[in-house]
């Protein structure tokens, strides 16, 4: 994993599949309960309750393929039962509405092969969580086959001899040979050779298949139990031999331990960690490997509510510039880790991304594929939207914390049209997720397998949640965002520097906004236009920081000082190259009285990326036919006053802290000002669910 570039690396090993591109949907103790007596449960949308999960088209998407003998490779009675069950990959849309089913990569029509495969580990365990969370919220018979069916495939992808025993083969042709070594190379490469992204989603498959098959078919879960436990083992060989180990990251300690250096597989291997655990809590072993898992993803949560990137845990330890909407479950392992381990500490960083980060991310345009540490890559796909919807309905859960719920409200609301296209991107009719929707607000109509299961998980955790389901639903539409923007450095309006444009964006571990800077020597200076606005703003000038540097600018609004940057990080240690492009926040906020602020180097070289400009109080509306929805949210250290509401309408107003604790609900009659927690946010709900 940390051969190539890193960009490169990241996005390989995410499974971000041809512009398809991580809480558990019920308490898993329920998952030992016998489902005897229950029906055979629906896997359509139904009409009588409302929910949305149809699995129609992934089940589309599954073959059934019967695979040669390998040494290493084997599962729970192949010999009588030669037959597995495996996603298609991809889904290419055909005229009419119908798909295709397509491998990754190029086709050999003289052997079928494609160079990377037909199926791939990272689908095939998603898509048995999907099936099995299916079987145990409705109790159907034939997701729970399906389930069973897709572990068994899981548990053959897995290498369970020699010594990468516990690794597993990334792809499979449609013939059933195994591909360990994919074009366009994956890492690592061999695909068992190591700690890997599937890995990490293998364990989260095993893990809940056994919590939901330990009571129902104790045979199969034991045989689970035994493949979880390889890859346990491999997981303790390859990372956990480090635990208590710190690495330096440009001048910043981080944990030695988690898989692949990430805490996003970390946090897809510990979901799987949790419901196993939750099913059978007297496994210390297991428990141990959770907790050393979790306190690793804590302790890359990073910021604080005015500095970047607001308290976001991070994904990978190698990067201090990068943060992604994709495998992005860090708040969801570290919510179900607490419980499980019945550590409540572990559930305050997850609290504090959620109010924090997320109300962010909303306000400024939703579940963006990159922030490196601008948004660099403003995609949005099913995988992303997923993992922020899962994390705020898990601190909702466990931390009994009802404003997560308002704020998932708005997240769901993605998948139904609040996003840049205004269409929606899934269809509770045919179980359809698309493949997300570009930067220019275009629809990839295509739906492949990662789509597919993910937006299923998403509407499977909105049917656990009604209310929040029916909000996400019927107020859907975007009227207006006003909140984090980005200014570009090369776009100054007057500059005595020099516009410099890389032969590529990519610096090793981050990336250039926009694919150039302004360098400023020493006595050089700017002015930037920031635009007209109506309360106090943040700017985060973002620049390339050397190692040791010693550059210093000075930013002004007018005569007004706003502070003095020292451009510098500490050591390299294991990062790609030594520096980092980082934001850095100034020390007093822009005035709304002028629309201008300034920088001159006062010593050394900058090389001045852009301007990160959040409004102290962020905020956006989204609309529907039933109803009407305002998230506002502060960035400010004290209280604010500010306006919430709709003129002519009344509407409840519920107000949480920093804390995410309710402080405060009232009934308004239409635009009405309110005191806002310093970091907090509200909500103001008209109409359906208000």
């Amino acid at each position: 994993m940390k051969t190539a570039g890193m960009k490169t690396a990241r996005m390989k090993s995410s499974r971000m599949k041809g512009g398809s591109l991580r809480w558990l949907l019920i308490i898993i103790l329920a998952s030992c309960l016998s489902l005897a007596g229950l029906g055979a449960g629906t896997e359509t949308a139904s009409a009588k309750d409302g929910s949305v999960t149809n699995l129609a088209h992934l089940n589309f998407l599954l073959d059934k393929v019967s695979p040669p003998v390998v040494q290493g490779h084997n599962t729970w009675r192949l010999s009588g039962q030669p037959d597995l069950t495996m996603p298609w990959t991809y889904a290419n849309a055909l005229p009419g509405g119908s798909f295709e089913r397509v491998g990754g990569g190029t086709l050999d029509p003289a052997t079928g092969h494609y160079s990377q495969g037909a199926y791939n580990t990272d689908d095939v365990a998603r898509a048995a969580v999907v099936y099995l969370r299916h079987w145990q919220q409705t109790g159907s018979l034939s997701s729970k086959q399906t389930a069973y069916q897709l572990l068994r495939s899981v548990a053959y992808l897995q290498t369970s001899t020699g010594r990468n025993a516990g690794n597993s083969v990334l792809w499979m042709q449609s013939d059933g040979q195994l591909n360990p070594s994919a074009k366009p190379v994956e890492l690592p490469d061999p695909s068992d050779s190591g700690p890997s992204y599937w890995q990490a989603r293998t364990v989260w498959a095993l893990g809940e298949g056994y919590a939901a098959f330990c009571r129902t078919d104790p045979a199969f879960a034991s045989f689970l139990k035994t493949r979880l436990g390889l890859s346990v083992a491999a997981i303790e060989r390859q990372e956990l031999g480090k635990y208590g180990e710190h690495l330096v990251v440009d001048g910043k300690r981080v944990p030695a331990w988690l898989i692949i250096n990430g805490a996003d597989a970390s946090a897809e291997a510990s979901l799987g960690l949790s419901a196993y655990l939750d099913a059978r809590p007297q496994d210390h072993r297991v428990r141990r490997v959770l907790a050393e898992l979790t306190n690793g993803i804590a302790q890359l949560a990073s910021g604080d509510r005015q500095s970047w990137p607001y308290q976001a845990v991070l994904p990978w330890a190698e990067s201090r510039s990068m943060w992604h909407a994709w495998s992005s479950q860090m708040g969801v392992a570290l919510a179900r880790g607490s419980q499980s381990l019945h550590r409540p500490g572990l559930l305050a960083p997850a609290i504090r991304q959620s109010v924090s980060f997320d109300t962010t991310l909303l306000t400024a345009g939703g579940p963006d594929n990159a922030w490196y540490p601008t948004p660099v890559d403003t995609t949005q796909i099913a995988y992303g939207a997923d993992s922020r919807l899962q994390s705020l309905l898990s601190v909702a859960d466990v931390g009994h914390l009802a404003g997560m719920r308002d704020l998932a409200g708005i997240a769901g609301a993605w998948y139904f049209g609040a996003n840049r296209s205004g269409a929606p991107v899934y269809d509770p009719a045919t179980g359809v997720t698309f493949d997300g929707v570009q930067s220019d607000g275009t629809v990839n109509h295509n739906s492949g397998a990662e789509s597919t299961i993910h937006g299923l998980l998403s509407m499977l955790v909105l049917d656990a949640h009604p209310a929040v389901r029916d909000r996400a639903q019927q107020v859907a539409r975007v009227q207006s965002r006003d909140g984090l923007k980005i200014v570009e450095a090369e776009s100054a309006t007057t500059t005595t520097g020099t516009v410099v444009t890389p032969a590529s964006a990519w610096t090793g571990e981050s990336q250039w906004s926009g694919g150039s800077y302004l360098r400023l020597e020493q006595g050089e200076q700017a002015t930037f236009t920031l635009g007209r606005a109506s309360q106090p703003r943040l700017v985060e000038p973002v620049s390339w920081l050397p190692a040791y540097g010693r550059s210093l600018t000075v930013w002004q609004q007018g005569h007004r000082p706003l502070g003095v940057l020292r451009h510098r990080v500490g050591a390299q240690g294991i990062s790609a190259v030594p520096g980092a492009l980082l934001p850095q926040s100034l020390r007093r906020a822009v005035s709304p009285a002028g629309t201008e602020v300034s920088v001159r180097a006062r010593r050394g070289s900058v090389q001045l990326d852009a301007l990160i400009v959040r409004p102290m109080v962020s905020r956006m509306t989204l609309t529907g036919e039933n109803g009407r929805t305002e998230l506002v949210h502060s960035s400010s250290w004290r209280s604010e006053r500010t306006a919430i509401g709709f003129a002519g309408q009344r509407a409840t107003v519920r107000s949480y802290d920093a804390r995410g604790r309710l402080v405060g609900s009232q009934q308004i009659p239409g635009i009405t000002k309110i005191t806002l927690r310093g970091g907090g946010f509200a909500v103001a709900l008209a109409g359906i669910g208000s």
